[in-house]
């Protein structure tokens, strides 16, 4: 919100949200962070909401490739000037870097890092084969407050390298299978070497960030929602 409402005071934002979301039962929020960050700024009646993977359609796709050389960093999402993608597009990295997604920063960017693939926006399995055909990851926005696409990509197989800031924090902080450093790069570093390890031991989908977005799935963020309207999930469950 800052980087794209930044001619606009704060206060006056946070206000205009406050009068919006005051006639609601309760607001929900997607990690306990942005929870207490607005409790600060005045917003009551606050729930946690997170956000789930479907984990049958993420999965590693053995055979997936992409004909650029390795290793191949991934960035997916909006390619905007929030999204912070500048800071990975100017790393100094073997291989090469691919961008999947659009938005109004594309042309600019493509034209500034020719040596990145920016293919456009992909859905279905086609955005499923990108992820399981790229060794790291790369999620360089500072301002996100969750970042699905990381637990996407986990549940591809694919370790993450980020920021260690709010959405990387809350959602892949605990994880083996993601680097969170302040030096973007080192961050990518370590996290290619957790791609070569596990691709020496034959676990090819790398079972570990594959296991993490297992526990952040649509059920359990759907029966969460639940709790929060006080509705009882069916009998069978």
């Amino acid at each position: 919100m800052k980087a794209r409402f930044a001619f606009i005071p704060q206060s006056l934002v946070y206000r205009w949200l406050r009068w919006f979301h005051a006639p609601a039962t309760a607001m929900m929020v997607a990690t306990p962070s942005l929870k207490c960050e607005l409790q600060g700024h005045g917003f009551r009646n606050l729930r946690i909401w997170s956000r789930g993977v479907d984990i049958e359609q993420f999965r590693r796709i053995p055979d997936a490739s992409l004909p650029f050389e390795g290793p191949v960093w991934l960035y997916v999402g909006r390619v905007a000037v929030e999204k912070n993608i500048e800071d990975f597009l100017a790393l100094d990295l073997p291989g090469t870097k691919v961008v999947v997604g659009d938005g109004p920063a594309r042309r600019v960017l493509s034209r500034r890092y020719p040596g990145a693939k920016f293919l456009g926006p992909l859905k279905g399995e086609a955005l499923v084969r990108a992820y399981s055909a790229s060794d790291v990851f790369v999620f360089p926005s500072r301002t996100d407050t969750f970042g699905l696409v990381m637990l996407e990509a986990m549940a591809c197989g694919v370790p993450v390298a980020a920021y260690p800031v709010q959405g990387p924090n809350e959602v892949v902080g605990g994880a083996s299978a993601a680097v969170l450093d302040e030096d973007l790069r080192t961050a990518c570093l370590g996290a290619l070497a957790i791609a070569r390890q596990a691709a020496r031991s034959g676990d090819r989908s790398n079972s570990s960030a594959r296991a993490f977005a297992a526990d952040h799935t649509w059920r359990k963020c759907t029966l969460q929602f639940l709790a929060n309207l006080a509705v009882e999930p069916p009998e069978d469950e």
